[in-house]
């Protein structure tokens, strides 16, 4: 499976459980970690758990498994590794304490809109 599906299953996975403010970010030429960020937030640790399972699950019922996890123990921030794909979950303090996206200010933003529900 490409990178470009595990996104659109993870980015769609996100939005049908109401992750909040989904960001995916194209980090090839900027690191060695993976080729892709994916970044959300929950708001709630209930929430934020939610959605890195909803993910796992969908991504899981393709036959993709995460590489490694970490934070699945009650944790405000989830990371799910596809090796190429790297999947964040946040609570929304957590979110902004480690910015991520300032942080990777230089990775390319990759286009979402087709891949979430416009109903909100």
């Amino acid at each position: 499976m490409t990178a470009e599906e595990k996104i659109r299953i993870a980015v769609r996975a996100l939005d049908s459980k109401r992750a909040e403010d989904i960001r995916v970010l194209h980090v090839t030429d900027l690191t060695i970690l993976g080729d892709y960020f994916i970044i959300a937030n929950g708001n709630s640790t209930t929430h934020t758990k939610t959605l890195a399972e909803e993910v796992e699950f969908q991504l899981s019922q393709q036959g993709i498994e995460p590489h490694h996890r970490e934070g699945m123990n009650g944790s405000n921030w989830y990371i799910l590794d596809y090796t190429d794909v790297i999947v964040h979950v946040f609570c929304q303090d957590m979110r902004e304490f480690y910015r991520l996206e300032q942080l990777w200010a230089d990775a390319e933003e990759v286009d979402i809109s087709g891949m979430i529900d416009k109903e909100d």
